[in-house]
């Protein structure tokens, strides 16, 4: 059983180095992708993640409401993101003469930062990872290779892969599908 977000933001309190991995192993996906989908390259991806977290440790102790950690740890990667979006327009060299220079900034898929929609999404899609990690093996594996692909394997390959008959993968479905929707529903998603 996993711990919730509150006893991992206290177990981190008190030092338990396994509860840190296991927050940062938590929500990496979804911090990551905030700024990505900002446009921002890896590399200053990557720098916003270290700057979430290293601010997270700076103020573990003091945030109250532990159980919002996802909440403020969203908040923190969109205002880090923010900041490294506007250090890299304040860095840009001064347009030239030739006008026919084109704005790096032009390229990014989007000039709002990011949407509260988009944001909202990233935090049901990680609720959703989260879910299925909590899913015992069997169905945690059947679920990654029905869904979690571009193009899924046949029911061949599915079964060879879970060692179980092929025409059990359907009512197997079912059955993972409810116990998904089951975890999703004890954890609020809506």
């Amino acid at each position: 059983m996993s711990l919730s977000d509150e006893a991992l933001v206290l177990a981190c309190r008190r030092g338990d180095e396994t509860a840190w991995e296991t927050l940062v192993e938590r929500f990496q996906r979804l911090i990551y992708s905030i700024p990505r989908r900002a446009g921002l390259d890896e590399d200053a991806a990557a720098d916003v993640f270290q700057n979430v977290f290293a601010s997270l440790v700076e103020r573990l102790d003091r945030i109250e409401q532990p159980d919002r950690i996802q909440a403020w740890l969203v908040t923190t990667a969109k205002r880090e993101t923010w900041r490294a979006v506007l250090q890299r327009k304040e860095s840009r060299p001064p347009a030239g003469d030739d006008e026919n220079e084109e704005d790096p900034f032009e390229r990014l898929p989007d000039q709002a930062l990011l949407p509260d929609e988009v944001v909202l999404q990233l935090e049901k899609q990680h609720a959703v990872r989260t879910a299925v990690g909590a899913l015992d093996q069997r169905c945690n594996q059947l679920v990654t290779l029905l869904f979690y692909r571009a193009e899924p394997p046949a029911y061949s390959e599915i079964a060879a892969s879970l060692g179980i008959a092929e025409g059990s993968i359907g009512p197997t479905r079912a059955r993972c599908l409810q116990k998904l929707l089951r975890v999703l529903q004890e954890s609020g998603f809506e």
